[in-house]
């Protein structure tokens, strides 16, 4: 079993949220890439948000160490119930079966870095470049470069993407609402294109496990 803040050192500035539901697969998927953000000392915590998953999901967060909340509630309920109990400045709120590429921990503690330099005059929020599935041939180069001709035009992210948000500007923006029907969608519009950095590493989204 992992430790997250044993592995980490005295400046970790970020808890990792996943929302989950009979996705034991997808789990160890998404925290394989995280182990070494806790080694570098980037993530304090990993908190996963379950709905009571039948399968072995709660076995799989409880080997990798994290720490589980288990309700019956909605997808907003349990992620706002997940990060209220966050005890790091930065959230990274993933989907199981989101997997992050091996530059992610330099990539993303520049970022946060140069957030928290700004002493609050350009806080953001991120998300990680999407990938896309496939062998790498021309097909799946020319939806990567659509989805990056998109962001630039300011289309929004997609839930997939992730987020890392300052949890003060979480709460500025009022989290994740529980009375609409798509919550992860709602709260990157209510950020809004100027306030989301697209990170140019990437993440890719695994789905059919």
């Amino acid at each position: 079993m992992l430790a997250w803040g044993h592995l980490a050192g005295t400046d970790t500035m970020l808890s990792v949220v996943i929302a989950t539901h009979d996705c034991e697969r997808a789990l160890v998927l998404t925290l394989a890439p995280l182990v070494a953000g806790a080694a570098e000392g980037v993530i304090r915590e990993v908190i996963v948000a379950d709905a009571g998953s039948s399968d072995q999901t709660a076995a799989v967060a409880d080997m990798a160490g994290c720490r589980l909340l288990v309700s019956s509630g909605s997808i907003a309920v349990r992620l706002g119930a997940a990060i209220a109990s966050a005890q790091a400045p930065w959230l990274m709120i993933l989907r199981p079966g989101v997997v992050l590429d091996a530059t992610w921990t330099g990539e993303l503690s520049r970022f946060m870095a140069e957030s928290e330099a700004s002493a609050g005059r350009d806080v953001r929020a991120a998300v990680f470049r999407a990938a896309q599935r496939g062998n790498g041939g021309p097909a799946a180069m020319l939806r990567e470069a659509f989805g990056l001709i998109r962001a630039a035009l300011g289309g929004r992210p997609r839930p997939d993407q992730g987020l890392v948000i300052p949890r003060a500007l979480y709460y500025q923006i009022g989290g994740y609402r529980t009375d609409v029907a798509f919550p992860e969608n709602d709260l990157l519009r209510r950020l809004g294109g100027r306030r989301i950095v697209t990170l140019r590493c990437a993440a890719l989204s695994v789905e059919s496990l």
